[in-house]
C-alpha cells in the first residue's frame, strides 16, 4: 500500500468514526445542551441519521464484517439487546419507548438471524464433507 492510499484510508476511517461518534453524541446528548423542544428534535434526528449512515459504512469494513459475524458476538448481540428491548419497553413511557424498544428489538431479531443463518452454513459444510 503506498503512502498517499494509507493516508486517504486512515483519513477516511477518521472521518466515519467521528461522524458515528458525533451522530451518538448529538442523538443522546442534545436534551443536555438544547433546550427549545423543537430544536432538540431536529438534533436528536439528524443526529440519529449520522450515527446510522456512519455505522452502516464501518459495518462494511471487512474487520468489522468478520468480527459481527463471529457467533459469540451475534450470541451477545442477541442476549444483550433483547434484554435492552424488555428494560426500555418496560421503563420508558409513550412513543419514544415503544420505538426505542422496537428498534432494540430488531438489532436482536437481526443477531438471531445471523446465528441461524451460520447454523445452516455450518451443517450444510458438514453434511458435505460426511457425503466425501
Amino acid at each position: 500500500m503506498s503512502a498517499v492510499a494509507a493516508v486517504r484510508k486512515f483519513v477516511t476511517d477518521l472521518v466515519l468514526w467521528t461522524c458515528f461518534a458525533g451522530g451518538l453524541a448529538a442523538s443522546a446528548g442534545a436534551g443536555a445542551v438544547i433546550e427549545d423542544s423543537t430544536q432538540k428534535n431536529i438534533a436528536t434526528a439528524v443526529g440519529t441519521v449520522v450515527a446510522l449512515l456512519a455505522g452502516s459504512r464501518i459495518a462494511k469494513k471487512p474487520k468489522i464484517k468478520a468480527f459481527l459475524g463471529r457467533p459469540g458476538t451475534l450470541w451477545f448481540l442477541f442476549l444483550f439487546n433483547g434484554a435492552t428491548a424488555v428494560a426500555m419497553y418496560l421503563t420508558m413511557d409513550g412513543v419514544k419507548g415503544v420505538l426505542a424498544a422496537a428498534m432494540m428489538g430488531v438489532v436482536s431479531l437481526g443477531a438471531a438471524g445471523g446465528l441461524v443463518a451460520g447454523r445452516r452454513k455450518r451443517a450444510a459444510a458438514q453434511q458435505v464433507s460426511w457425503a466425501e
